[in-house]
């Protein structure tokens, strides 16, 4: 009796690998890869010169401290963060002809300073409510001026606009961690 040899069924793998391979570099040139932006701020031209002396008047500066425990000290006063904005805004703006308050929104100034033991959120958070309250003052005045949205206008209207408010956020560099002054 003749003895039939059974043969095994076996798939060529040779060009898996090159598969696999053009499957990795099509998915590499497809995927688009997103980058954080961070923080978007224009600093100023460096000098290798002092700046002049200014004079600020003590009403014109809204101070805003964020402690090592992420507590605000806005003006002296513990303040949550959800009340930033408003007051932000209140100051620039003065309303109501306050003497504490700024004497102008031209003159208005932020000064914003970190302890090192400030979480990252934390900053972000009172950064965005900061620039938050110059963007809404920005499109109340486009509609008080201009009875439009500030995105409707021309460039020089909007350059009218941030002139007449412009943003003005000074950093002081961040005290040591829970050294608070």
């Amino acid at each position: 009796m003749a003895t039939k040899r059974r043969r095994n069924n076996e798939i060529n793998a040779g060009s898996m690998a090159d598969i696999a391979f053009l499957l990795l570099i099509f998915f590499l040139v497809t995927t688009t890869i997103s980058e954080d932006k961070g923080v978007l701020v224009k600093l100023p031209e460096w000098s290798p010169e002092s700046p002049p002396p200014l004079s600020i008047h003590e009403r014109n500066v809204f101070s805003v401290l964020v402690n090592a425990q992420n507590q605000l000290l806005v003006r002296g006063k513990a303040m949550d963060i959800a009340d930033l904005k408003n007051s932000t805004k209140i100051f620039i703006k003065n309303p109501t002809n306050d003497p504490k308050m700024s004497e102008k929104p031209s003159l208005a100034i932020i000064s914003l300073k970190n302890d090192r033991g400030t979480k990252y959120q934390m900053y972000i958070e009172v950064y965005n409510e900061l620039k938050s309250a110059y963007n809404e003052l920005w499109e109340e005045e486009a509609r008080t001026k201009y009875r439009q949205n500030l995105n409707e206008l021309t460039a020089l209207q909007q350059k009218t606009i941030k002139d007449d408010i412009p943003l003005v956020i000074s950093e002081a560099e961040p005290t040591g961690y829970g050294e608070e002054k």
